[in-house]
C-alpha cells in the first residue's frame, strides 16, 4: 500500500529512536524441531492417547516437559498437526464408509472403529449417524433411497444428535432406521444401561450410548472442543482490547468495521499509523559437524531463533489479527498468511499475535516484511505525533 502522510512521519520518528528492549520470545529451534517430529509421529501411529481425554493431556504435559514449551504451545501444535493430517487422509476413510458402517451394525464400537482406522471418534461417530439414523419425523428411505430432498433437515438432525446424543438418538424406533434397529441387539446394546429420569426409567438406545462414548473419548473434536476454542478466541479478542484500551491507542474493532460495511477485516485496525519494536531477522547458524569443537554448543542455536539480542528495528503497522493457537511453519503458510496479507494490500502492514507462540521466525513468512510476528501485544508504541504509549503510561519523544 502506498504510504500515506502519518506514515511517512512515523517513519521519520523511527530514525530518530534510542535502543529500547523488547519482550517478545521465540521457542528454541531445536526444541521445535524435536516437538514437531513428536507431533507428526504420534498422530501417524494412531497413538491411544488420541481416543482418550485423561491420556491426552498426560501426554502433551510430558511432551510440553520434554521439549521445553508451555503446554499450550503444544497442545495448540499438536492439533494444527492433526489437522494436516486430516485434510490428507479423510478422504479415504469416507471412501470406506460402508465398511465402518458394517463394523458398526456387526456390534464392534464407534471408539474401536475410530481406533482402528485412526480416525477422531467424534467424527466416526457423525459418519455413523449420518449412515445409521434418521430424523424422527422424516422417513428413512424413499423407494429403498435416501430422501435427497431431507439433506438440510438430515444435516441438523446430525449435528443436534452429536451435541445431545441421549436427547436425539435416544429412542431407538423412532430414531435409527427400521433396517438397522437389528444392531441394537449387538456389541454394548446387549447390556444396554437403563438410567433414571425423575421417576422412571428409559433405556437409551445402544447408538446414543456410543456416540457419547466417542465424543467424549475425542481429545480435540467435536462440539465441546469446538466451543472452547471459539470462547478462547473471542477472549484473547477481548484481552487485546482491553489492552489497547488501557494504552490509550485508537483503533476499529472488527464489528466496528463490519457495521460500516468493510470486508475482509482484521482484529484491530488501528486508527492512525504506529511503530513498534522488533528483532532483526539473522540466518540461523549452521551447525558445525566438528564434534570436537568447543564453540558447537547448543547456545549458538539462540533461544530468539536467530536473532542476535542487541539488535533491533521498528517497523509500522497499520492493523493487529489476534491468533489464539501455536503458529507453527504449515498453519502460518497455509492459513494465515494468505489471510492476512488481504489486509496488507487492503490497510498496509501490520502484526500478527500468536498468543501460544510461534515457531522460530526464521522460518515464518512476513510478507516481504509488511507482516510482523509476535506472541503478545507489544509494551510500548510510537505514535505519529512523536508519543509514546504503552503499558506503563505515556512518554514523549524527547523523555526516552
Amino acid at each position: 500500500a502506498t504510504p500515506t502522510l502519518t506514515q511517512n512521519t512515523v517513519c521519520l520518528l523511527l530514525l530518530l529512536l534510542p535502543e529500547m528492549t523488547s519482550s517478545n520470545q521465540t521457542y528454541p529451534c531445536d526444541g521445535y524441531d524435536q516437538a514437531e517430529a513428536w507431533c507428526r509421529q504420534t498422530i501417524a501411529s494412531g497413538h491411544d492417547m488420541m481416543f482418550s481425554l485423561p491420556f491426552f493431556h498426560a501426554e502433551v504435559r510430558g511432551a510440553s516437559d520434554r521439549f521445553g514449551l508451555p503446554f499450550e504451545a503444544i497442545h495448540s501444535m499438536f492439533r494444527n498437526a492433526h489437522v494436516t493430517h486430516m485434510k490428507r487422509t479423510s478422504h479415504i476413510i469416507r471412501s470406506q464408509t460402508t465398511r465402518h458402517v458394517q463394523s458398526y451394525l456387526n456390534g464392534t464400537s464407534i471408539l474401536n472403529i475410530a481406533r482402528k482406522v485412526n480416525y477422531p471418534p467424534s467424527m466416526m461417530a457423525r459418519l455413523i449417524i449420518e449412515n445409521v439414523a434418521v430424523p424422527p419425523t422424516k422417513p428413512s428411505t424413499i423407494n429403498g433411497a435416501r430422501n435427497s430432498n431431507s439433506g438440510t433437515n438430515l444435516k441438523k438432525f446430525i449435528t443436534e444428535a452429536i451435541r445431545h446424543p441421549e436427547k436425539t438418538l435416544g429412542c431407538s424406533s423412532s430414531s435409527i432406521s427400521p433396517e438397522y434397529l437389528f444392531s441394537e441387539n449387538k456389541g454394548s446394546g446387549a447390556q444396554n444401561n437403563e438410567r433414571e429420569n425423575h421417576d422412571s426409567l428409559i433405556r437409551l438406545s445402544r447408538l446414543s450410548l456410543e456416540v457419547r462414548g466417542a465424543v467424549d473419548s475425542d481429545p480435540m473434536y467435536g462440539p465441546q472442543h469446538d466451543k472452547i476454542r471459539h470462547n478462547i478466541g473471542i477472549e484473547y479478542e477481548l484481552l487485546l482490547e482491553q489492552l489497547l484500551h488501557s494504552m490509550d491507542i485508537p483503533f476499529e474493532t472488527e464489528e466496528d468495521l463490519r457495521v460500516r460495511g468493510t470486508a475482509k477485516t482484521p482484529d484491530i485496525l488501528l486508527s492512525s499509523p504506529v511503530g513498534i519494536r522488533t528483532r532483526k531477522k539473522k540466518p540461523e547458524p549452521l551447525p558445525d559437524l566438528d564434534d570436537n569443537v568447543e564453540e558447537n554448543a547448543p547456545q549458538q542455536l539462540r533461544s530468539d531463533g536467530g536473532f542476535d539480542d542487541d539488535e533491533y528495528e521498528w517497523k509500522i503497522i497499520c492493523w493487529i489479527d489476534s491468533k489464539a493457537l501455536f503458529g507453527d511453519i504449515d498453519t502460518h503458510t497455509n492459513s494465515v498468511l494468505p489471510q492476512v496479507e488481504t489486509y496488507v494490500h487492503r490497510f498496509g502492514p501490520g502484526l500478527v499475535i500468536y498468543w501460544f507462540g510461534h515457531a522460530p521466525l526464521t522460518r515464518l513468512g512476513d510478507g516481504h516484511g509488511d507482516v510482523q510476528i509476535l506472541d503478545d501485544l507489544p509494551d510500548l508504541f510510537l505514535m505519529p505525533t512523536g508519543e509514546f504509549r504503552g503499558r506503563g503510561g505515556r512518554a514523549l519523544l524527547n523523555d526516552c
